[in-house]
């Protein structure tokens, strides 16, 4: 230990006591006055406290340390004690908080706390001969230190460190932990949006310092310290590996060492799945519905309208919350782009069956595929049933032959037969009981069972008529004419329920459709989705 200097004698009328550590000069003579017991105690303790050393025995030796490390030092010089060996820098980071992923930008905002630690041979000293001072602190623009940047920052001034000490201890280690605000560029992958993963990089080297003279080594082998992070409402930090690599750039023949540290997140779907998902299975579930309601209610394109106007709506919304990128389609945008298709489709279908409903035999006539597929065969697959009508596989085969069948008596019956839906048998069985007129009118209008039928027409223009047989041709040309108004309402009566059952198959068909669409497409996302895990 270095011998105290000297101090200068005190005049003989001191009353302080010398101290170890040399005389501290003692303050003007107080004036004389008179005063109050508190303020005389107060002055006698301001006394004390000015009579005391005015440093202490570290703070004398720090002083003295400090001059005696930083009088001929460097702040270029590389610490090392052979220029040809690599100095070795211990390089970690410990990740305080995931502040901001901007997917549109691409780029990831953190908070973190970088650690490096190397040893400078020139800033070594004795303990016991700098009274036990062990460490200093020291402002790192009067020391050598790495210049260790990190090369994917976006930040606009490229570095977000914020300057702090350096701790340096008496065999030469150093220690240098600045904390900052770290902006690095990261390529956001959004192909499984809301249910996506994210993997960026921090890749941190020397800008200037090659592999031959500054070597970086990872500080630990689980990569980056992650005991103080703070959990991010729309993250969920997975891990945060590191690795050592060392590469050769086209600029430089030298090869340069570099530690990345990969922050692996995934985002939490609760937000989406209860915010978007939710809400546009309802909405398509409501469109859905529109093919229960009856076509007569007046209301049934109004639904569907009003539901693709809502979930266009819906849509301009979410559309601001999706990532705004080109590289890749969203999984959730897949999903809404297909109930969206799925509702339009569905307004359309909705307008051909009110088409159907409302279609009348004036207007339109019922092709025959569409009675065979739309009243026989749809109706049988959906298991749907006319008033008074079972329909079957069975019935469907009985009714086309009973139809052929009917085609082919109704062309051998008599014109009488026809007119009055009668048989012919019928007219034969009571040509006994029956008075010579009609036989006669029989015999005259009608031809055996195997010859065409004559027409009321042909029959008098063939024979001379008498005044009963001209009273019963008028009576049967009547008859013909009530027969064919009502066989025709009927006939019309029946195509109109006919079109109104085909709009209804088809009303039915597309709900079973629609809803199996909803189901398979929901499903499908959430099955092909990386993880379903709602957190």
């Amino acid at each position: 230990m270095s011998p105290v200097p000297a101090v200068p004698a005190l005049p003989a009328d001191a009353s302080h006591a010398r101290s170890p550590f040399g005389t501290a000069p003692s303050p003007p003579a107080l004036p004389r006055v008179r005063i109050n017991a508190t303020v005389n105690a107060g002055l006698r303790v301001l006394l004390l406290l000015t009579v005391l050393p005015r440093g202490c025995l570290c703070g004398y030796h720090e002083k003295r340390l400090l001059n005696s490390l930083l009088a001929s030092y460097n702040t270029l010089e590389r610490p090392v004690a052979n220029e040809s060996e690599p100095l070795e820098v211990k390089f970690g980071i410990t990740l305080q908080q995931i502040i901001d992923v901007d997917e549109k930008n691409q780029i990831l905002t953190t908070n973190a706390w970088l650690k490096l630690e190397w040893t400078d041979y020139n800033l070594q000293w004795n303990v016991t001969e700098y009274g036990g001072v062990k460490d200093l602190r020291i402002t790192p623009n009067k020391l050598w230190k790495p210049d260790v940047l990190m090369y994917n920052s976006a930040d606009e001034g490229f570095d977000g460190t914020y300057q702090t000490n350096v701790v340096v201890t008496h065999n030469g280690s150093c220690l240098y932990v600045p904390p900052g605000i770290f902006k690095s560029t990261c390529k956001i992958d959004i192909a499984w949006f809301p249910f996506d993963d994210q993997h960026c990089d921090m890749k941190f080297g020397s800008w200037t310092y090659d592999g031959n003279q500054l070597d970086l080594i990872l500080n630990s082998e689980g990569g980056g310290d992650l005991s103080d992070f703070i959990t991010n409402g729309e993250w969920y930090l997975i891990g945060m590996p590191g690795k050592k690599n060392t590469i050769m750039y086209q600029c430089c023949p030298e090869p340069y060492v570099d530690v990345t540290f990969t922050i692996q997140i995934r985002r939490r779907t609760l937000y989406y799945f209860f915010n978007l998902i939710v809400p546009c299975v309802l909405i398509s579930s409501m469109a859905l519905l529109g093919f229960t309601l009856p076509p007569d209610s007046g209301e049934k394109l109004t639904l569907g309208v009003t539901i693709l106007l809502s979930l266009t709506v819906f849509l301009n919304l979410v559309a601001e919350t999706l990532p705004q990128v080109s590289d890749a389609i969203p999984l959730l945008g897949t999903y809404f782009n297909c109930i969206m298709v799925m509702v339009a489709s569905s307004v359309v279908l909705t307008v051909v069956v009110l088409n159907y409903h409302h279609r009348t035999p004036e207007n339109h006539r019922m092709p025959q595929w569409a009675k065979t597929v739309l009243l026989q065969w749809l109706p049988w697959i959906l298991r749907m049933n006319r008033p008074g009508k079972k329909i079957s596989r069975k019935t469907i085969l009985m009714n086309n032959r009973m139809k052929e069948l009917e085609l082919q008596e109704r062309s051998s019956k008599s014109l009488l037969a026809n007119v009055l839906d009668i048989n012919d048998d019928f007219c034969h069985g009571n040509n006994a009981a029956n008075p010579p007129t009609v036989y006669n009118t029989r015999s005259t209008f009608g031809t055996p069972l195997t010859a065409r039928p004559s027409t009321v027409e042909e029959t008098s223009a063939s024979l001379p008529l008498s005044g009963t047989q001209r009273e019963l041709h008028t009576i049967l040309k009547e008859l013909q004419f009530i027969t064919n108004r009502m066989k025709k309402a009927d006939s019309e009566a029946e195509v109109i329920s006919d079109w109104k059952f085909a709009a209804m198959a088809v009303d039915r068909f597309c709900l079973y459709v629609f809803s199996l669409f909803t189901l398979i497409a929901t499903v499908a996302v959430l099955l092909s989705a990386p993880h379903v895990i709602v957190q």
